[in-house]
C-alpha cells in the first residue's frame, strides 16, 4: 500500500559521498523528539500508486524533553515551530517517505523489506537555557538501517532497526509499530501504536550527564537503555485527485530512565503536524487523460551544463544580472538525468537528479553535489504554426553538497550566519530546439541548448532540516539537453 509520506508511498570517496547525499536529499520532512521515525511526520493516504512524486509544506509543533525548553525550535529562530518542505517519491525500487528514504529490497505483497535512512532531529542546544551552561551540545544525526513489514486486512506491523551513520551518538534504535489505515471517499485515517527501544549509547548521548558536565545542581548521570511508548493518528483529506491536507498528532510516554535524567523535566511529549501536499504524475490520471501524446510514455533526457558563480541573488540573476562573482571565482560542471512524470496539456512535469562537480579554483578541494528535484517545463510555439520555439522551466527540490561551496562560506561569514551541506534547491532554465537552426536530420533532432540558473539556499532561516540557514549561492550555466 503506497503513500505520500510513509503509508503513501567530509570528503570521502565520491561514490560514497554521492550515495549519502542522494538519500539525505530525499528526506522531505523530519521527525520530532525522541525517535528518528516518529509516524507523526507521515501523510496518511493509502491510495497513491507507485510512480507518484510530489511536493508539500508542513508545520510541526511539539514539546522538548529538556529542562526549561518548551518547544522543538532552534536557537537560530524565534519561532515555536518548524517549517517542513516535503519532497516525496514512491517508486518500484526507491522511495522518500517524509521522515525516511531508501530502497525497496523485497516486496511480496504480504511482506516487505527496505533499507532506509532517517534524519534524527533529537538535539540539545545549551544556548537555549542558562541551566545548560557547561553542558556539551547533543547534535542531530543521520541514522541508517532496515525495516521489515507484514501487512494484511488487519493492518500492518513494522519492525525497524536504526544505527548512527555520522559517528555522533553511536547508538541503536528498535521500533515496533502497528498501524491500521482506513480509506474513505475523502478522508484517510490511520491510527498507530509504537514501542521504541534505545540502547545504552543512544540514551546516554542525549540524556546522560558526563562527569565533566556535572555540578552541584546537575549531578552526573549514566543511564542504561530506555523505552518509549507512543500512540497517535495520521489523517488526510483529499481536496482533489492531487491535493491533500493533513493533520497528525502523537504522544510519547518516556520511561523512568529518560524522565529521571537531570537534563529532563518532561515525561509526556505531545507532537503535532499540519500541512498540505500536491502529487504529480500521469499515474494519477485515469486512462492517461492528461497526456497530449501517449507515445511519450517512458520519455527521459540527459543534460550537461557548465558555468560560473554569479554575484547577484537568484531573482536578480533571473532578471538578467548574470555578472560573475567579484571575489569568489568558482565553477560548476554537471550531469542531469530526467524522467517525464506528467505530459500535461500546458506543462510537462519532470523528475530530475543532477550530479554536479563544484570546481573551487584552489580556494578549497573540489567536491560533489547532488540535487533531486521536480521541474515544471512549459513550451512556447509559433503563433503561425505548431513549431516549437523555446522551453522555459522552473525546478524545486533539495541539494546536498559534500562540502559547503566557498561562495556560501564567504557570504555567511560576512553576515555571521551558519552554513549547511543540505539546502533547498531552485533551478530556472530557458532553451531552444537545435533543429530550428540545423534541421531535424542529425543527432541534435531532439536536443536543446540554453541557459540554466542553479540556486542553493535555506528558506528564510526557518527550516530545521536545512540547518536554519538564510542565504545561499547562485551559478549561471550553459547547457545541452537531449530527450530520448
Amino acid at each position: 500500500m503506497s503513500s505520500i509520506g510513509s503509508v503513501l508511498r567530509i570528503n570521502e570517496q565520491p561514490i560514497k559521498s554521492i550515495s549519502r547525499g542522494f538519500l539525505l536529499s530525499c528526506l522531505a520532512a523530519c521527525s520530532l523528539s525522541v525517535s528518528a521515525t516518529n509516524p507523526v511526520t507521515e501523510i496518511a493516504t493509502g491510495d497513491i500508486p507507485k510512480g507518484t512524486l510530489g511536493l508539500g509544506l508542513g508545520w510541526r509543533f511539539g514539546n522538548s524533553p529538556y529542562r526549561g525548553i518548551d518547544d522543538i525550535s532552534s536557537k537560530e529562530t524565534e519561532q515555536d515551530s518548524d517549517v517542513l518542505p516535503f519532497y516525496f517519491y514512491e517508486g518500484k525500487y526507491l522511495f522518500s517517505h517524509g521522515s525516511t528514504a531508501g530502497v525497496h529490497l523485497y516486496d511480496s505483497g504480504g511482506f516487505s523489506l527496505d533499507a532506509l535512512i532517517a534524519y534524527r532531529f533529537d538535539r540539545l542546544e545549551p544556548e537555549r537555557d542558562d541551566f545548560f551552561t557547561g553542558v556539551d551540545e547533543r547534535e542531530q544525526s543521520l541514522d541508517g538501517g532496515l525495516r521489515g513489514s507484514v501487512m494484511g486486512d488487519w493492518g500492518k506491523v513494522s519492525l525497524t532497526w536504526l544505527t548512527d551513520t555520522l559517528d555522533r551518538h553511536n547508538g541503536q534504535e528498535i521500533d515496533l509499530t502497528y498501524r491500521f489505515t482506513w480509506v474513505g471517499e475523502k478522508w484517510t485515517i490511520s491510527p498507530f501504536a509504537s514501542y521504541v527501544h534505545w540502547d545504552e549509547s543512544l540514551t546516554d548521548y542525549y540524556y546522560g550527564v558526563a562527569g565533566s558536565e556535572a555540578r552541584e545542581d546537575l549531578p552526573a548521570y549514566r543511564p542504561g537503555s530506555s523505552t518509549t511508548w507512543r500512540a497517535g493518528v495520521n489523517t488526510s483529506y483529499r481536496m482533489s485527485k492531487r491535493l491533500r491536507l493533513f493533520a497528525n498528532i502523537s504522544v510519547d510516554r518516556l520511561d523512568d530512565v529518560v524522565a529521571g535524567s537531570p537534563l529532563v523535566d518532561e515525561d509526556w511529549l505531545p507532537a503535532t503536524m499540519v500541512g498540505l501536499a500536491y502529487a504529480f504524475g500521469n499515474v494519477l490520471d485515469e486512462g492517461q487523460s492528461g497526456r497530449r501524446d501517449a507515445q511519450r510514455s517512458g520519455e527521459w533526457s540527459w543534460r550537461v551544463n557548465y558555468g560560473y558563480t554569479a554575484e547577484e541573488t537568484f531573482h536578480k540573476v533571473h532578471r538578467g544580472s548574470i555578472e560573475r562573482s567579484d571575489d569568489v571565482h568558482t565553477y560548476l560542471a554537471g550531469l542531469t538525468l530526467s524522467k517525464l512524470a506528467l505530459d500535461g496539456k500546458r506543462l510537462d512535469i519532470w523528475g530530475r537528479v543532477s550530479v554536479n562537480r563544484r570546481l573551487e579554483n584552489d580556494l578549497q578541494d573540489d567536491f560533489w553535489e547532488i540535487n533531486p528535484y521536480i521541474m515544471l517545463m512549459g513550451t512556447g510555439y509559433s503563433p503561425w504554426s505548431n513549431r516549437e520555439l523555446f522551453r522555459y522551466g522552473f525546478g524545486y527540490g533539495f541539494s546536498y553538497a559534500d562540502s559547503v561551496p566557498m561562495v556560501e562560506r564567504r557570504k555567511q561569514e560576512k553576515r555571521d550566519r551558519d552554513t549547511s551541506h543540505f539546502l533547498n534547491y531552485l533551478e530556472a532554465t530557458v532553451d531552444f530546439p537545435l533543429r530550428n537552426l540545423f534541421g531535424d536530420r542529425g543527432w541534435w533532432k531532439h536536443c536543446y541548448s540554453g541557459v540554466t540558473l542553479v540556486h542553493r539556499s535555506g528558506i528564510f532561516g526557518r527550516v530545521d532540516i536545512l540547518g536554519n540557514v538564510s542565504g545561499g549561492s547562485d551559478v549561471v550555466t550553459g547547457h545541452l539537453e537531449c530527450k530520448r
